[in-house]
């Protein structure tokens, strides 16, 4: 669509379905997953006042609900490349679609084949690549796609099963975990070879989002190593050594692989471009987002950069806009925002604590509890709190870990403060709605600031931490 604001002929090409993972077995399907398990957790809870009785629950109906919000997604799309590529008052199309796998032949030159073995071949001055990403598979374990499953495959069961272990605790594992333990009808386990769940995060994040899940009656294998799993009469076994080397068999009834993703670029003869790769075959770029051939351009899970669907949708908007000889902004990766489908929900934007100690950067931290926060205490949902870093001497904006409830809710406003420079006096003197979750982030600003409604001498860092590193 960016190239075609340019009024560029643009030809697209899809060997599977359009929209990719950023719809179909991944955000738009799994967070719609989310969003009905807590609808459905929320309705079986006893304490607020009203007793819901017999919640029928269907996993072929919550399916059903997920591939209609896929459906909806897909539908406007399709919609919109089917008009762009339909001919018009005589006039051939700027946008031209194919369905089919496109490989290199040349430097400026590919082959399509269409899925009944037919084969188009196109020349073209510039190239995009973004055809994303897929679930790396572990060494040794079969995945039949029934039994042992991955992301790909985990909606397509026929019910809930009563026990499932999830390889790996990552976001994607930490999220089905959720999922499926707010439905109430599976016994989760996961197994995590780091000591803790979500490595990436600061330590007291990991450990309020286990402390939820150990709640739900989720089982965390910390520190343990996946010898064996394999498929035992009907059921998954999987055999666990912890530490101090002693194993153990488990039996349960379905297995999720969720150990990241690999760029899917193997089938593209990308040597027959230039194009040079790297690790796990993704594409190596420049800032700008150009290869090494200068003329082929990638975006999103095809490089070893970040895999977030806003990123990928950033980043191709950016390398068009290289293309055709504008000078876009660098893209500003230090004021990234990312949300966690957890319990609690997470919100993270620009640096934790661990990263910023990892660069150097020296910087301060306050803390809030929810407990503090007038919206969480209406919404009775006070688990969490809300982290912001900033510079020593200017005050300038960092970053911002937001754990509770409307978490996202606090993301954009402080991302674009940090790509713009903001520091704390911008927090401060912005008027924020009222009650609103994003209030904790202007307590947390005022709190570095000295100036608190909350006192940290009355409530302690029990309520309310302020420090620095």
């Amino acid at each position: 669509m960016r190239a075609l604001d340019f009024g560029k002929t643009v030809l697209l090409v899809e060997r599977d379905r359009i929209g990719g993972a950023g719809i179909h077995a991944g955000a738009l399907s799994s967070k719609t997953m989310w969003h009905l398990s807590n609808d459905y957790a929320l309705a079986c809870r006893t304490d607020r006042g009203f007793v819901a009785h017999h919640v029928e629950l269907s996993y072929a109906k919550v399916m059903e609900s997920v591939q209609s919000a896929v459906a909806e997604c897909h539908g406007i799309l399709a919609h919109q490349i089917e008009q762009l590529s339909t001919p018009r008052d005589g006039n051939s199309p700027l946008l031209w679609f194919r369905r089919g796998s496109g490989r290199f032949l040349s430097p400026h030159q590919v082959a399509i084949t269409d899925r009944t073995g037919q084969v188009e071949q196109f020349e073209a001055e510039h190239f995009l690549i973004a055809t994303g990403s897929k679930p790396r598979l572990p060494d040794g374990i079969e995945v039949d796609g029934q039994r042992i499953v991955t992301s790909d495959q985990i909606e397509s069961l026929a019910n809930f099963p009563k026990s499932m272990v999830i390889v790996g605790a990552g976001v994607v594992g930490c999220e089905y975990a959720t999922i499926f333990a707010n439905f109430q009808q599976t016994k989760i386990n996961i197994i995590d070879q780091q000591p803790r769940i979500l490595p990436f995060e600061d330590e007291d994040i990991a450990q309020a989002i286990a402390c939820k899940f150990e709640a739900m009656g989720i089982t965390i294998h910390r520190a343990s190593k996946l010898s064996r799993m394999r498929v035992v009469d009907d059921q998954v076994e999987y055999v666990l050594c912890n530490e101090q080397g002693v194993c153990e068999p488990i039996r349960v009834e379905r297995a999720l692989i969720s150990i990241g993703r690999i760029p899917s670029t193997a089938d593209l003869n990308l040597a027959a471009a230039g194009v040079a790769t790297g690790k796990n075959g993704g594409v190596l770029v420049e800032q700008t987002r150009s290869t090494t051939a200068p003329h082929i351009y990638a975006a999103g899970d095809t490089t070893t950069d970040i895999a977030l669907v806003n990123v990928a949708e950033l980043e191709g908007r950016h390398a068009v806009e290289r293309m055709f000889g504008t000078e876009p902004e660098p893209i500003r990766y230090e004021a990234l925002s990312s949300i966690m489908f957890l319990a609690p929900e997470l919100a993270a934007v620009g640096l934790n604590e661990q990263q910023a100690c990892k660069q150097g950067i020296r910087y301060r931290v306050a803390v809030v509890q929810n407990r503090l926060v007038n919206r969480a205490i209406a919404m009775r949902a006070t688990a969490g709190f809300v982290k912001l870093l900033c510079t020593p001497d200017t005050g300038k904006i960092l970053g911002l870990r937001v754990i509770g409830p409307q978490a996202s809710s606090t993301a954009q406003g402080i991302a674009f403060l940090i790509d713009r420079g903001g520091t704390l006096s911008d927090i401060d003197h912005c008027i924020h709605p009222h009650p609103a979750i994003p209030e904790a982030v202007q307590e947390c600003a005022r709190v570095l600031l000295g100036r608190s409604v909350h006192r940290t001498d009355v409530f302690g860092a029990d309520l309310i931490r302020c420090g620095e590193g």
